[in-house]
Formats: C-alpha cells, sequence, structure tokens
C-alpha cells in the first residue's frame, strides 16, 4: 500500500518542480525561452498525466474533507486525526458516565421496588435468574 502513496508522492514532488521551473521562466519571460516555455508545460501535462494513473490505483481510498480544510488553512491535516482521536475520547468518557449512571439507577430502582413490593420483585428476579437476596 506504502508504495502507492510514494509513488504519487514522487509525480506530486516532480510535478511542483516543473510548475515553480515553469513560473521562473514565465516571470522572466523572454521571447528566446519559448522553446523551454513549450516544453515546461508539455512537462505539466504530462505530469498531470502521471498523477492521474496513480489516481486509478487509488480509488478506494477516501479522505474526508475536513483534512482538505485544515490544509486549506494552513494547518497540518495530522492535527485533524489528533482531534479526532481526543473527540472520540472525550465522548467515550460521556458514555462511560451515562452507562455508569444508569447502572447505579437500575440498583438503586431495584432496591427501592424490593422494599415496597418485595413479592413482585422475588418473582421478576426469579424469572430474570438473579439471587433474590438483597
Amino acid at each position: 500500500m506504502a508504495e502507492k502513496f510514494d509513488s504519487l508522492e514522487e509525480h506530486l514532488e516532480k510535478f511542483v518542480e516543473n510548475i515553480r521551473q515553469l513560473g521562473i521562466i514565465v516571470s522572466d519571460f523572454q521571447p528566446s525561452s519559448q522553446a523551454g516555455l513549450n516544453q515546461k508545460l508539455n512537462f505539466m501535462v504530462t505530469g498531470l498525466q502521471d498523477v492521474d494513473k496513480c489516481r486509478q490505483q487509488l480509488h478506494d481510498i477516501s479522505v474526508p474533507l475536513e483534512v482538505f480544510e485544515y490544509i486549506d488553512q494552513g494547518r497540518n491535516p495530522q492535527l485533524y486525526t489528533k482531534e479526532c482521536l481526543e473527540r472520540a475520547l472525550a465522548k467515550n468518557e460521556q458514555v462511560k458516565g451515562k452507562i455508569d449512571t444508569m447502572k447505579k439507577f437500575k440498583s438503586l430502582l431495584i432496591q427501592e421496588l424490593t422494599k415496597v413490593f418485595p413479592e413482585d420483585m422475588a418473582k421478576y428476579k426469579a424469572i430474570r435468574g438473579e439471587d433474590s437476596s438483597p
């Protein structure tokens, strides 16, 4: 799997370098540099074709749109993963707290119902297969 990404990374680096060189040629354009400009434009087209070929190898990879938003904001995309994990851990703690609260509530409810309705709760516990002693 890594070689797929390595290939894409290599093609993208070549493409970026060609664009950088193209920018240099265009910024100081002179008629004598037309052949070099044409060559760089052809390299750019070839580079885009190479990137497109890599796309076919990576068709099963999906990237959340939020990652692109991070990149657009100049933030490190790895922060997205970190923040997702932090949100998941926080949500996990919140849900765990709710589960613990519900378990305590169930226990207290059974205790109080046993005091008020001892015969009915004994039947309930027998049906549930629980020990009928409080």
